[in-house]
């Protein structure tokens, strides 16, 4: 009997937590928050619906901003908002004509640059620890074509998600959800 009562006792503990409950920020206290020293560079990537995912998760992260390159569409943008549930609003964003360009003016202002990608010498992503104190960005790739070589060679480095399935890839904003995590709980979870 006393085993049940327990079990009902930590079933009650594990109540969901209501929406007004969460004290999230407000977009304006968002802006003047303390970012994770991240930006996460997008290379042509073609869905709307992933850009809006990166979105949501830079958000829910506090990552610095995301760099749209090439192809990728831009907000104002409805399918971007489908997923981004107005994230969009609330984490910076700049246009770039090409993923190198961005990549060029990250590295003037002191970005360590790496491209997430399969790559001869990549470094795996379980084995990276960002360093506090130093700034960084990410490069994600087009959905099929991945980062531009031109871009992979202007990286500091390359970091690869290893994976044991049958496929080759994950979708690149399951993939960014995952390196932005690596990022966030070395530089700001405690």
């Amino acid at each position: 009997m006393a085993f049940y009562s327990l079990i009902r006792t930590f079933v009650r503990a594990m109540r969901k937590i209501k929406t007004i409950e969460m004290k999230r920020l407000t977009i304006e206290e968002y802006r003047e928050a303390e970012k994770l020293p991240l930006i996460v560079v997008l290379d042509d990537v073609r869905s709307m619906y992933n850009i809006g995912s990166v979105f949501r998760t830079c958000d829910a992260f506090r990552v610095e901003a995301v760099y749209l390159c090439g192809i990728c569409q831009t907000p104002p943008s409805t399918e971007i908002h489908k997923t981004a549930l107005g994230a969009e609003e609330s984490v910076s964003w700049r246009y770039f004509k090409t993923a190198l360009e961005a990549v060029e003016e990250l590295k003037k202002q002191g970005y360590s640059v790496f491209s997430v990608e399969q790559v001869e010498h990549s470094t795996k992503l379980h084995t990276f620890v960002p360093q506090r104190g130093l700034k960084y960005a990410v490069v994600m790739g087009n959905e099929v074509k991945g980062v531009h070589q031109e871009v992979v060679d202007a990286s500091d480095g390359c970091l690869e998600i290893p994976q044991l399935g049958t496929k080759h890839s994950m979708n690149v904003s399951v993939t960014t959800g995952i390196v932005i995590y690596k990022f966030a709980e070395a530089l700001i979870i405690r």
